[in-house]
């Protein structure tokens, strides 16, 4: 097999050193699929706070302790430490950026105590973008490619294209953007430009400008020499659509040769029924009538009443409009009057938490609410639950309504981004769910009504269960694609 590429994978989360969303689960999952083809795929990530550096086996790296660079005219300290991520038969190199300066609390985007944005993430995330290009000569291991995700590493190809251009070890370096999420933008005032250090082109409409303000993310899509995004539908929904753009439909077409949609993968040694060590009773495809065990288990727990006819429906999500749930709060009365229960876990927006915890109280027989988030109920939910409720305002890709899938817990969800280029509508062959197109609470209670009839045909209803279970969704499929991309924008046979 010939040489894979060297790839330097850079995000502002990756579990289990720090999450608060799918990109820390993707950070630590796509690398490895990478890997486990013949390349060599590094992370780097910011460490937050103190971390359990014995138990996470966190080492000093000697030749990258107390490095310093220039941010906005002061000294800023700091150090590479070394980590490994390990899967089943497969691992990745993780180096993890320690600053005094910036990194010394433990929240992520918002200061852990006051839960509040921090004020200089402006600075943060310069500083992380810069640190990263600052040590790719110190590391004595330089990458084809620099996989930028996000916001939070936007500026990288900027600094590499316009301050480092002269630069003869960074000569041919190559990066692609992945955006995660195109609303997550970061952008501040236009004072925050003068602290980059980077020249004034850059603070134009073909830069970082806009709408007067300083945008990481667009100084991304800008100066990427390729763009991806995770689904192909969101792809295109992007960069036609106003509704999806953000404010960046224009500058999104105007690339749309370089700009490809890769679905997200999930990994199937963590969520798996089969394998699942955090669920009570493992099933197979041949076996879904062994979901009725955790789905007891589950609701006796929540003091609810087991029935083997009553459908449960499950919601794992951010508690925000995003997700749905002014269309779940709007339908919500009328669907409690149905045969139907339902159990949501999920953590967001403080009028939905407040909502959720009040009508959980006024149909406890029925409802049950979990605000925060808890890994094992996560798998148990997806195990017990007869269905899954995802109607999405939009949704990149989604990874949620892929793992219901494997578990034989058929999704209703809205027909947007990723959730259309993996939920195949019931009334299909091969259907393996419930899609529903308009973002309206009537053509929503009417889907799941649709879907809770459909219930009571056990026949019908394992059917597309199983089409669904038997779907492949693994990170190598991913992974492959990624490969090509690599290929394209490195210019380099592999």
């Amino acid at each position: 097999m010939a040489k894979g590429f060297n790839v330097l994978f850079v995000t502002s989360e990756v579990f289990p050193y720090s999450k608060t969303g799918g990109l820390a689960d993707i950070s630590n999952s796509l690398p490895q699929a990478l890997n486990s083809l013949g390349n060599d795929v590094r992370i780097i990530s910011p460490k937050y706070g103190q971390l359990d550096e014995r138990r996470l086996q966190i080492h000093e790296i000697k030749r990258l302790k107390d490095l310093k660079i220039d941010v906005n005219g002061k000294e800023a300290k700091f150090s590479i430490k070394s980590s490994f991520i390990h899967g089943k038969n497969t691992k990745a190199q993780m180096y993890l950026l320690e600053s005094q300066d910036y990194f010394k609390n433990k929240g992520i985007y918002q200061n852990s105590i006051t839960k509040k944005d921090f004020p200089n993430n402006d600075e943060r995330y310069l500083f992380f973008c810069k640190a990263v290009i600052e040590i790719l000569e110190i590391l004595q291991w330089r990458p084809d490619v620099i996989h930028c995700n996000d916001w939070q590493t936007g500026l990288i190809p900027a600094l590499l294209k316009t301050v480092h251009n002269t630069n003869p070890y960074m000569d041919g370096i190559k990066t692609v953007f992945t955006i995660h999420n195109l609303a997550y933008q970061g952008n501040f005032p236009k004072t925050s430009f003068k602290k980059t250090g980077l020249p004034d082109s850059v603070l134009t409409e073909k830069g970082g400008l806009h709408y007067g303000q300083f945008s990481y993310l667009k100084t991304g899509l800008n100066y990427a020499d390729k763009i991806s995004t995770v689904s192909q539908k969101y792809a295109e929904e992007i960069r036609t659509d106003k509704e999806y753009g953000c404010g960046l439909e224009d500058v999104l077409n105007a690339r749309k040769k370089d700009l490809v949609g890769i679905l997200n993968g999930i990994d199937y040694s963590i969520w798996n029924p089969t394998v699942d060590k955090l669920i009570p009773y493992r099933y197979t495809f041949q076996e879904i009538p062994l979901k009725y065990e955790n789905k007891r288990e589950l609701l006796e727990g929540y003091k609810i009443e087991y029935n083997e006819d009553t459908p449960l429906i499950g919601v794992i999500s951010r508690l925000v409009d995003q997700k749905g749930f002014d269309l779940i709060e709007k339908i919500l009365p009328d669907l409690m009057k149905l045969d139907v229960q339902m159990i949501i876990l999920g953590a967001g927006e403080e009028k939905h938490q407040k909502f959720l915890k009040k009508a959980e109280k006024k149909y406890k027989k029925k409802l049950a609410v979990h605000i925060g988030f808890d890994e094992t109920l996560a798998h148990k939910i997806e195990a017990a639950a007869d269905m899954f409720l995802m109607p999405s305002k939009y949704e990149p890709c989604g990874l949620n309504q892929m793992y219901s899938l494997r578990y034989g817990t058929v999704p209703i969800v809205r027909n947007t981004g990723g959730l259309s280029d993996t939920i195949i509508d019931y009334k299909k062959p091969k259907g393996n769910g419930f899609l529903f197109d308009k973002y309206d609470p009537k053509e929503l209670l009417s889907t799941i009504k649709t879907a809770l009839d459909l219930f009571q045909d056990k026949n019908k209803w394992i059917k597309i269960a199983r089409q669904g279970m038997s779907l492949d969704f693994s990170w190598k499929v991913s992974a492959l694609k990624y490969m090509k991309l690599y290929k394209a924008v490195a210019k380099k046979k592999s």
